[in-house]
């Protein structure tokens, strides 16, 4: 509850300040968590980076004054953080498809994100399974790619990266070096500054060679949560995570520690059954 209490406190700041200075870290600073959870908890919550959110809103504000009054174009975009007419002529452009003078010319069907609301409510109709697991560091080996989370382009460069690794026969050489947790998918180098991330299909390391392709990282010692995923992919998965950042975090003691996630796949059992069993791996600290 308090917790997304402090999440709608966070969204009337940024309204506060749309034509003003606003870093995540002074947005953060008004939910009371730390810079890292609390964007992850925004992306998971909104479906927008914090930074897309905030662009978003300023373009939408900015479309409004631009049809509705006689301010200049090029002090609208000052106003709202645009330091040259033409990098806020390409970001309108983006948003609503049209140039700010051409839609200062005539009326045209604009784009509007309207504010963001929580609305809190307290579930708890069906319990979530987790445990507290303490991992030393150990090193996993695979593939990655590099994907933006701008507009859930993640969720869709991770979903055909599974796709053309199942293909390919890339994910049937990876299981059988598969170790106890058997098949990995793990999001890790967040940069929230650029809105991007890497994803990895991993297994942990249990032989001493790998082949020349394949890449190898260190997971960091830490304290994970662990919470059981019961149905069918890929479907089943995003439901946890929504309730992870939507119920479990609010209701806990614990934040995101800052460290790689990872979706952990430890059964051979065919993925698209309903009572196919996963997990959730998400490093936490004491808040």
């Amino acid at each position: 509850m308090e917790r997304l209490q402090s999440m709608i406190e966070s969204i009337e700041y940024i309204e506060e300040n749309l034509d003003g200075e606003l870093t995540v870290e002074a947005i953060a600073q008004k939910a009371y968590m730390s810079k890292f959870h609390f964007q992850r908890m925004f992306s998971m919550l909104t479906g927008f980076t914090v930074s897309e959110y905030v662009r978003n809103r300023r373009l939408t504000k900015a479309a409004q004054e631009i049809i509705n009054s006689d301010v200049k174009i090029i002090d609208i975009a000052m106003k709202y953080g645009y330091e040259s007419p033409e990098a806020f002529t390409k970001a309108f452009r983006s948003i609503h498809g049209i140039s700010p003078t051409f839609a200062k010319k005539d009326i045209h069907s604009l784009k509007a994100f309207p504010k963001l609301s929580f609305h809190i409510q307290i579930k708890g109709d069906v319990e979530m399974d987790y445990k507290i697991v303490e991992k030393e560091s150990f090193h996993v080996v695979g593939k990655s790619i590099r994907t933006t989370t701008i507009g859930g382009e993640n969720n869709r460069k991770i979903a055909a990266f599974w796709n053309e690794s199942n293909t390919n026969g890339f994910s049937r050489e990876l299981a059988k070096n598969c170790g106890p947790l058997g098949l990995l998918g793990i999001c890790m180098d967040f940069d929230q500054q650029q809105e991007n991330l890497t994803y990895f299909i991993a297994t942990e390391k249990n032989v001493k060679s790998i082949p020349e392709e394949w890449e190898e990282r260190v997971i960091p010692s830490a304290t994970w949560a662990v919470f059981s995923v019961i149905g069918a992919m890929p479907d089943a998965m995003p439901k946890v995570w929504e309730r992870i950042f939507s119920e479990w975090f609010p209701a806990t003691g614990y934040e995101h520690a800052g460290g790689p996630e990872m979706e952990v796949y430890l059964s051979e059992d065919d993925p698209s059954s309903e009572d196919y069993y996963s997990e959730i791996w998400v490093p936490i600290k004491k808040k």
